[in-house]
């Protein structure tokens, strides 16, 4: 038992040293998704694709596959995102997002290229879910938005910091799903298009300082998900989409006082067209509306709709006349009026065949055309690219992709070359960086999808290069093998030898890859032999994809770059390898050793019988030993780097501390017992630790709490002859106070300048600090603190930081392999690698995110 010593807490909250954030942490990756809603995507004329991931704006770089910035702000899940509309080609200047804390907010562009917060709008009283925005005189700016509090709202936005509320319109108890503003042509009158649950399309013209009601479209037979206006020559076509499955495509034009109908009888069949009047000051002007074409394709709802931007071809702005269209059935549809009959037909059908998953919510397209993309159910993007070599071909292209709910846990291959993580999404996600042949740039991307479960999932421990430990919402414990076919994949993507990764002994015994039964849980391996028929006589029998492939949907990929969402949902599973059972209620953290040869493993506990750790065999998967102590939930363990000490932390407020006996004939197996441990009234923290991790040199350990108190404790050297009463491990730092919950925590393994330790600190805010700690200093003024770094508000996630990991060895992973890049040799390439450090993390607001570290700007 420890004796209490409370130390002195040393609070740095209003330390100046916060300021050289900047300057100490860069972000190497984001991984996120877009959130799991219609309108929350748009492409910019600029080449950037904004779009809502949890409480942010992520600015996607297409090009450089990779997000540029993150814009915090929402204190919600942003629902809507739009970039504000300009009249010309140019690059757009402004972004409108709005979310579910009522609020929208206009984001600004910066000379530097970064956005500010420009000007937030307030006044709705439920979750926005749909927003657009044009510019009108002066500059200024024109923002529509409709939220489930059923009314539509306009907003001007002018260089105040509170938009100023122009006109509300009340549904009562409908909503509007979408709304769409543009300017009406040959004026300056906005007008306002409006899709709603009633199955109609709304349009209001803002005139003499009022919103007025113009009309109403009608011919769907469901709500109505989508509007878009476009403009073609002079005249304006607006386009809708309805869960009836079908497209309409409305054309509204200037009528004037010459316009009779003084056709023959040889004319066309005109539509029967609706006109409304617009009166603005002393000028009075009449429009109408008619149906164009009805586009029926899909099979299943039509949730978005959009136009091809206007572009510039010959010196001229030109618009055109090219419609994108996403559906539930899992497909995008390109139309275009056909040459000559002007009959609007389908030119372009792509989508994802495969997966388990619903249909598309929205879809976006370049301005060049040569690109489109969709979002879906899960939250992934889709892309397709035109392919320049063969005329009306598109290919599936390497996109970004994350989990699209709190990601949980995380953690590094031993060799520090990807990542894995998993979420509540019921997902485990591996990254991996990859260095493209053509730009030598290195960029991170999803290659495998190890785990899709029915479970969510909750904690992870790697037992090797390619095998983990998996827990989630149920009793057991999965174990999962890396296949052959991703293994060779890697080794093709990283740049890696396969010879190095696969003997012959493994690539002959390895099963091919995995597949999940209908209604399964656990990951079936495929062997080769299950993929492709023994003789031509049996092959003929097979009528379709299906019957061949009857026990596995399966394929082998030949993969040289990232695959898209539908081979990663199908393709690319790692089979289980083992089942463990023996805990009473959900799992919720694990620990391997450093040897890999023993597993820890803990639930979710209210009492003690439950709370007891377990540890198991990697070797022959048996239960080796249960460690009873704690009375509630252990919250997290790790080993210590000589795998001589197992560290627990607890919702009971106290730590454990086991310690591996030597082996004896009678007991082979590493057993350990009790070493040290906190009590109720002796403990130093008074809320729940959340979160552990050893020094690199395994002296020293270091606890994190609710209760804002970061302490190391020490010291804790094995040396032979030590007595057999438990050591008196006590506090070596005063405490360290960080101002909010302290999430998660993690030592740097190596080293910084006059062998101080560095630490990241999570925080439930989000934000992630570095400090330096010096054993030698004395501890009694909290001297032996220094911050010396802190994400900012764009580097910080949104919600609480649930993980922190730093990479095993010093470089950047994809960039240290010594190998000449064009920019110097590869000693210097190497040496420059060494001053860096990654540090990986995972937090709630569903985003796995990597920095880049410089120990000497420390």
């Amino acid at each position: 038992m420890i004796p209490f010593s409370p130390g002195h807490i040393y609070s740095n909250s209003t330390t100046s040293a916060f300021k050289m954030a900047a300057a100490v942490i860069e972000t190497c990756h984001v991984a996120c998704c877009a959130n799991r809603t219609p309108n929350v995507v748009s492409w910019g004329r600029g080449g950037t694709i904004a779009y809502g991931t949890c409480n942010s704006v992520a600015l996607y770089d297409p090009e450089e596959r990779r997000v540029v910035a993150l814009l915090n702000g929402h204190t919600g899940r942003v629902n809507a995102v739009q970039w504000v509309h300009r009249e010309d080609s140019a690059p757009e200047g402004h972004l409108v997002s709005g979310a579910s804390d009522n609020r929208l907010i206009l984001w600004e562009a910066q000379q530097d290229g970064k956005f500010i917060q420009s000007v937030e709008c307030k006044g709705h009283t439920g979750p926005i879910c749909a927003a657009d925005a044009i510019y009108v005189e002066d500059s200024k700016i024109l923002v529509a938005s409709s939220a489930s509090d059923s009314t539509v709202k306009l907003w001007l936005c002018c260089d105040a910091k509170e938009a100023e509320c122009l006109h509300n319109v009340s549904f009562g108890s409908g909503f509007m799903m979408d709304v769409s503003l543009v300017l009406l042509p040959g004026s300056r009158v906005p007008i306002l298009a409006c899709g709603g649950d009633d199955s109609r399309v709304h349009l209001y013209v803002q005139a003499n300082g009022q919103l007025q009601r113009a009309m109403s479209l009608q011919g769907h037979e469901d709500w109505v998900r989508g509007v878009e206006w476009a403009s073609a020559g002079g005249e304006l076509l607006l386009a809708s989409c309805s869960q009836d499955s079908l497209i309409r495509v409305w054309r509204l034009c200037a009528k004037s006082g010459t316009d009779t109908h003084a056709e023959d009888n040889h004319s066309i069949i005109k539509m029967k067209e609706d006109i409304f009047e617009v009166k603005e000051r002393d000028k009075s002007s009449v429009f109408a509306v008619s149906l164009e074409t009805v586009l029926a394709g899909h099979e299943n709802w039509v949730y978005g709709v959009h136009w091809q931007p206007p572009f510039y071809q010959g010196g001229e702005l030109q618009q055109r006349l090219c419609l994108l269209s996403a559906s539930m059935d899992k497909t995008m549809i390109l139309w275009a009026p056909e040459e000559g009959s002007g009959v609007w037909i389908e030119k372009v059908r792509v989508g994802e065949v495969g997966g388990n998953t619903l249909g598309f919510y929205g879809c976006q397209m370049s301005a060049d055309g040569s690109m489109i993309l969709a979002h879906a159910f899960h939250g992934a993007l889709h892309l397709w690219c035109k392919d320049l070599d063969k005329e009306g071909e598109w290919r599936p292209g390497v996109v970004i992709s994350g989990h699209f709910n709190a990601v949980q846990d995380l953690s590094w291959d031993p060799e520090g070359e990807f990542i894995l993580s998993v979420g509540s999404d019921q997902t485990t996600r591996l990254f991996t960086p990859w260095r493209t042949q053509e730009s030598k740039k290195v960029t991170w991307h999803e290659i495998s999808r190890p785990q899709i479960h029915g479970y969510d999932m909750q904690c992870l421990a790697m037992i090797g290069r390619f095998q983990f430990v998996s827990g989630a919402d149920e009793k057991v414990l999965r174990v999962f093998q890396a296949p052959r076919n991703f293994v060779e994949n890697f080794a093709n993507i990283s740049g890696t030898s396969k010879e190095t990764l696969l003997t012959s002994s493994d690539s002959a015994s390895l099963p091919e890859g995995a597949s999940t039964p209908a209604l399964g849980l656990s990951n079936k391996a495929v062997f080769q032999g299950d993929l492709v028929p023994k003789n031509k006589e049996e092959e003929e029998q097979f009528n379709s994809v299906s019957d061949q492939y009857q026990e596995s949907y399966f394929h082998p990929l030949n993969l040289t770059e990232p695959p898209p969402e539908d081979h990663l949902l199908q393709n690319t599973l790692w089979p289980e390898v083992q089942k463990l059972y023996g805990h009473g209620f959900e799992m919720f953290c694990l620990a391997s050793d450093s040897s890999r040869t023993v597993v820890a493993s803990a639930c979710k506990a209210s009492k003690a019988e439950h709370a007891a750790v377990l540890l198991w065999s990697t070797t022959t998967w048996r239960q080796l030993q249960v460690l009873p102590c704690h009375t509630l939930t252990v919250t997290q363990m790790a080993f210590s780097p000589d795998a001589q000490l197992l560290l627990a932390v607890s919702r009971d407020r106290t730590w454990s501390l086991w310690r591996r006996n030597l082996p004896t004939p009678e007991s082979p197996e590493p057993l350990f017992s009790l070493y040290a441990h906190t009590e109720k009234d002796t403990a130093i923290h008074s809320r729940i630790i959340w979160s552990c991790d050893w020094s690199p040199d395994g002296k020293f350990f270091v606890t994190s709490s609710r209760d804002k108190k970061v302490i190391v404790w020490g010291p804790c050297s094995l040396a032979s002859g030590d007595p057999v009463l438990p050591p008196e491990i006590k506090p070596c730092s005063s405490i360290l106070d960080v101002g909010d919950s302290a999430t998660a925590v993690a030592f740097c393994p190596v080293l910084c300048s006059n062998d101080s330790y560095l630490l990241a600190v999570g925080l439930e805010c989000g934000r992630i600090r570095l400090y330096r700690w010096s054993p030698g200093s004395e501890p009694a003024g909290g001297d032996d603190w220094s911050c010396c770094g802190e994400t900012d508000t764009l580097q910080s996630h949104t919600l609480a930081v649930k993980r922190l990991r730093w990479r095993p060895k010093t470089g950047r992973a994809g960039r240290g392999n010594g190998k000449k890049d064009g920019q110097g040799d590869g000693e210097s390439e190497i040496e420059e690698e060494s001053s860096w450090v990654q540090l990986a993390s995972a937090s709630a607001d569903h985003s796995v995110k990597i920095f880049n570290i410089n120990k000497r700007a420390l």
